[in-house]
């Protein structure tokens, strides 16, 4: 099925269709009915194979992000440092840090 054809069962401009298909525009979950209608498939058809991880990449990428902290050694000491810092200090470390990092 063409894109064009896939439109007008759908009831939409094929470059909708494009958009789609390129990740310019999020398919509603309406209109991904409506596609899944045209097609003659369910809507689980687009879920097929999906992990957890694929289903949230932001998700995935901020364990992968938190792995390459953990595994960088500049990171490790300021936090081996950070703990070795007396508890009510710690805190304070902690709340300018945060404020910081709100700021940039």
């Amino acid at each position: 099925m063409t894109q064009q054809q896939l439109a007008e069962k759908v009831g939409i401009k094929f470059q909708q269709i494009q958009k789609y298909e390129t990740g310019m525009n999020r398919v509603s979950a309406s209109r991904l009915w409506d596609i899944a209608d045209a097609l003659e498939v369910p809507v689980a058809f687009f879920f097929e194979g999906l992990t957890e991880d694929d289903a949230d990449p932001d998700a995935a990428k901020g364990e992968r992000q938190r792995a390459d902290i953990l595994s960088d050694k500049e990171a490790l000491e300021l936090v081996r440092s950070y703990y070795a810092i007396p508890e009510n200090q710690r805190r304070r470390l902690f709340e300018l840090a945060r404020v910081l990092s709100d700021v940039a």
